[in-house]
C-alpha cells in the first residue's frame, strides 16, 4: 500500500466515523435537541412530527454515509470508481450546502465547518484517487 492509498483509507475512515457518529442524534431525546439548539444560539427549536422525522432521518442518512465510507475504505482499490464517484457528490453537496448555509442564515461557525470542509476534503480524496490504479485494469 503506497503512502496515496494510506491517506486515502484515514481520510475516508475518519470521515466514515465522523459520519457514524450521527447515529447518536437519531436516538436523542428531543429535549436534547432542543437544548443543543438553544445553545448554538438559534433560538427555539420548534416541536412538531415533521421536524422530529427531518432531525432523525438525516441522521440515519449521515451514518448510512458513514458506513459505506468505512465500507469502501477496506479496499480503495477495488472500490475506486466509487470512491470517485462519492468524491465529487460530496464536493457537489459541499457547495450546495455552503449556499444553503449562507441562505437560511446559518451562524458563520457552521457555514464554514460544513460545506467548506467537505469541499475541501472531498477535492483531496479525489487527488488522492488519480494517484491510485483501479485494479480492474
Amino acid at each position: 500500500m503506497n503512502r496515496y492509498e494510506k491517506t486515502l483509507v484515514l481520510l475516508l475512515r475518519l470521515d466514515g466515523l465522523i459520519m457514524l457518529a450521527a447515529l447518536l442524534p437519531s436516538m436523542m431525546p428531543f429535549t436534547w435537541m432542543k437544548e443543543i439548539h438553544r445553545c448554538l444560539e438559534m433560538g427555539e427549536l420548534p416541536d412538531g412530527p415533521i421536524i422530529g422525522y427531518l432531525t432523525r432521518s438525516l441522521s440515519i442518512m449521515y451514518a448510512m454515509h458513514g458506513a459505506l465510507l468505512f465500507f469502501v475504505s477496506w479496499d480503495v482499490r477495488r472500490y475506486l470508481p466509487v470512491v470517485k464517484f462519492l468524491a465529487v457528490r460530496t464536493i457537489l453537496f459541499g457547495l450546495w450546502l455552503t449556499a444553503l448555509d449562507i441562505v437560511v442564515g446559518m451562524p458563520m461557525f457552521w457555514t464554514i465547518l460544513e460545506g467548506p470542509i467537505l469541499v475541501l476534503l472531498y477535492g483531496v480524496v479525489l487527488w488522492l484517487t488519480g494517484n491510485l490504479r483501479d485494479r480492474r485494469k
